[in-house]
């Protein structure tokens, strides 16, 4: 071989962060050999994605772009400029894709490995197709176009109104004379005659508007000799630059090249999680009889992958699962096949394990028996993925019996939220608690059984009961606080009422019932009367979870804002309680005696005491295995846990760009402000719904709408109150 003695040769950095030489002629070929760049129109584009040519493979996280980002997509395309390249990897493997349009007239020969967000918009733009949101739920790419400004814009319904623009250019690109007829007559039924010169511009304008159907994109095509691991890390480090990704990302990156059907099966677990099995059949067009469907967790694919290598791998930091799933040689920097097919079928034997039906719906039951009601209760998705993990690892691996196996996993996820076992170094926690299954000597059920009763009992000891948990009570974020939401689910366990009712806070804290038939959080020490009698300004101090007591809302207006020694008496008097009805109702929600003549802070110290006790009652319960929370009826109803893009809340008037929002919670230190891209800009991170926003804010258990509120001159307004509001208005 001759080597060209005028190009100097190349130092590479390996994964091992050693160099090796690529002399430039040898380089040079392979990189030549590897890909191609090749000039791809729009119209090109979209076609072949409709008939199937190009395909999609599972190869990136399932959600488009906001629709302010296609327009601003839309606008750089029509001015001209640069909107970067699309990568595909030219090869035909049928089962490792999936076409965007769902078309399968032909089986792909280009596969999507970089630009999905792009041409997924570009086809539903200029095809008027619909497509599904990260909800899995079909919407359309509704975007205007003014001639006159020159100007894109998200479809609402002031445009819709307007004869100055065209509402969906999508019935455009389909039928230009048409639509261009149609603007013409509207605008000269609302503005007058159209003369010479401004029929030339609009000519012009929508000339160019139809152009974008010859706009050429740069198409980087990998060639079909390419290795699938070669593939693979292209797509890791396209994708790394400028994203946050987490390692479950590069693992279903993994899966996606490696076992295409078993990421698919994540992903249709992740999706039927938040249909019913009627909704699941419509979309399926076939008969669904089970989805995963749940009032806790609507998981996502990432989440499940925790599960599978926590079972599989038995690992819990996903960082260490992937590099074990790369199996790379540490010295020489090589893959070791051999290694890498032996963590493969870790994961082949532990995802039906993962994704069984009668494991899934024993495990939710056990949170059912522990008292919890619904998503709103549990503080941290990674209590329930870790708990769930050891769950199948006791079921599978130990073999213990179900009825057992129910009563301790619910018992774990007491403690586990109550003591906030998988909070802050979760994984961490997660993978000493694995690690203490596989030092076991047996696989006999009692090893496992002992194993976890050693844990619980070490958690939950005297100190907690009388020290910890009285401090932990010390929190003024009643919704976020695990160890209120954990005192709660005891009060369900202990079939308690609700304060100053007969009726059982279990049954009105059903996830199927309107929020407003259902029970409320209401100041035992009402906010006014803090304020304005005792001088109390502190937020914090005044919304002190001890100070909460759950109720309904004609208590809480018969409440007002009196002072405890005013209407405590008086509704004992009128509701009937005396003796044995009294009693329970200061155990239950924790009265000390005399408690409606306390000083502030002496009530609270007290009043936390007294919940660490009705907590500790009801676990003693739940041990007894008497918890009357044990029935647990599958939703009829889709999940509630998703709430509308950020661009629909901009739609609709309810939010607006520059908009501010702040938590409901005002003693969390948090903002969030709406960008143009109909985005929530929240510590340097842009989130495109609310939930998202909320979720990185802490909010495992509350939707965005509840968690945030906005921020005017006119003061604070929750975000679920103006979406009610505007509902009363239609």
């Amino acid at each position: 071989m001759t080597v060209n003695s005028d190009v100097p040769a190349a130092k590479v950095l390996r994964d091992d962060g050693n160099y090796v030489v690529v002399q430039p002629s040898r380089r040079k070929r392979r990189m030549s050999t590897l890909f191609k760049p090749v000039g791809w129109n729009v119209q090109s584009l979209v076609d072949s994605v409709h008939s199937g040519v190009i395909q999609l493979p599972d190869l990136q996280r399932p959600f488009v772009w906001p629709k302010a980002k296609i327009r601003d997509l839309l606008d750089s395309m029509y001015r001209g400029y640069p909107v970067g390249e699309i990568m595909f990897w030219n090869v035909s493997q049928e089962d490792t894709s999936r076409a965007i349009s769902g078309s399968t007239e032909r089986s792909g020969s280009h596969q999507i490995i970089d630009g999905q967000q792009r041409l997924t918009s570009l086809y539903s733009v200029f095809k008027g197709q619909p497509v599904r949101n990260a909800e899995y739920k079909e919407q359309r790419m509704l975007i205007a176009f003014n001639p006159f400004t020159e100007k894109f814009e998200v479809t609402n319904t002031a445009i819709e109104r307007s004869a100055d623009w065209i509402p969906n250019i999508s019935a455009f690109f389909d039928n230009p004379f048409k639509v261009k007829r149609a603007f013409k007559r509207r605008y000269e039924d609302a503005r007058g005659e159209i003369d010479e010169e401004l029929e030339e511009l609009i000519e012009d304008r929508l000339g160019q508007l139809d152009n974008l159907r010859s706009y050429e994109f740069t198409v980087v095509e990998i060639q079909s000799h390419a290795d699938k691991k070669v593939v693979a890390d292209i797509f890791v480090r396209i994708n790394s630059e400028g994203v946050s990704l987490k390692s479950s990302d590069f693992i279903l990156t993994w899966l996606s090249v490696f076992w295409p059907n078993g990421r698919e099966q994540l992903e249709q677990f992740a999706r039927n999680s938040r249909l019913t099995p009627q909704r699941a059949s419509e979309i399926a067009e076939a008969p669904v009889r089970w989805t995963p469907i749940n009032n806790y967790l609507a998981v996502d694919a990432g989440q499940l992958v925790r599960v599978l290598v926590a079972v599989g791998q038995n690992r819990a930091k996903l960082g260490d699962a992937y590099n074990a799933l790369q199996a790379k040689d540490r010295h020489t920097g090589f893959i070791d096949g051999a290694r890498q097919e032996i963590e493969l079928n870790k994961l082949r034997t532990a995802l039906p394990l993962v994704i069984k039906e009668i494991h899934w719906t024993e495990f939710i039951r056990c949170l059912a028996v522990a008292g919890f009601k619904s998503r709103k209760m549990i503080t941290s998705d990674m209590n329930v993925l870790s708990s769930y993990a050891l769950w199948i690892l006791g079921r599978t691996r130990f073999g213990v019996d179900l009825t057992v196996l129910r009563n301790l996993m619910a018992r774990w996820l007491f403690m586990s939220q109550l003591s906030g076992r998988y909070t802050g170094s979760a994984e961490t926690q997660l993978q000493k608690d694995l690690d203490r299954l596989s030092a076991l000597e047996s696989t006999d059920s009692r090893h496992f059984i002992n194993t976890l009763e050693s844990v619980i009992n070490a958690e939950l000891s005297e100190d907690f009961w009388t020290l910890r948990m009285p401090d932990a009570l010390i929190s003024s974020s009643a919704a976020l606080s695990p160890t209120y939401q954990t005192y709660l689910a005891s009060l369900n366990i202990l079939d308690a009422d609700m304060f100053m009712l007969n009726n059982k806070i279990q049954q009105w804290m059903d996830p199927a019932l309107p929020a407003e038939k259902g029970s409320e959080g209401h100041h035992l020490n009402p906010r006014k009367y803090l304020q304005n009698s005792l001088g109390i300004m502190d937020l914090k101090k005044i919304n002190q979870v001890a100070n909460f007591a759950p109720t309904d809302w004609s208590t809480n207006i018969a409440i007002s804002d009196r002072r405890p020694g005013e209407y405590w008496p008086a509704l004992v008097e009128e509701r009937g309680f005396a003796g044995k009805s009294l009693k329970d109702q200061m155990f239950w929600h924790a009265l000390p005696d005399r408690w409606e003549h306390m000083e502030y802070d002496e009530f609270l110290r007290k009043r936390r005491t007294l919940m660490a006790e009705v907590t500790r009652a009801g676990y003693e319960k739940l041990l007894a295995g008497q918890s009357p929370s044990a029935i647990y009826e599958t939703p009829t109803a889709a999940s509630p846990f998703a709430t509308p893009e950020i661009s629909d809340l901009i739609d609709t008037g309810i939010l607006a760009v520059g908009d501010v929002l702040s938590p409901i919670d005002e003693s969390l230190r948090i903002r969030a402000e709406i960008t143009e891209s109909s985005t929530a800009l929240v510590e340097g991170h842009e989130f495109t719904t609310l939930d998202s926003a909320a979720h990185h804010a802490g909010a495992d258990n509350m939707s965005g709408l509840d968690f945030w509120q906005r921020e005017s001159a006119d003061g604070l307004t929750p975000l679920s109150s103006l979406v009610e509001r505007q509902k009363l208005t239609r």
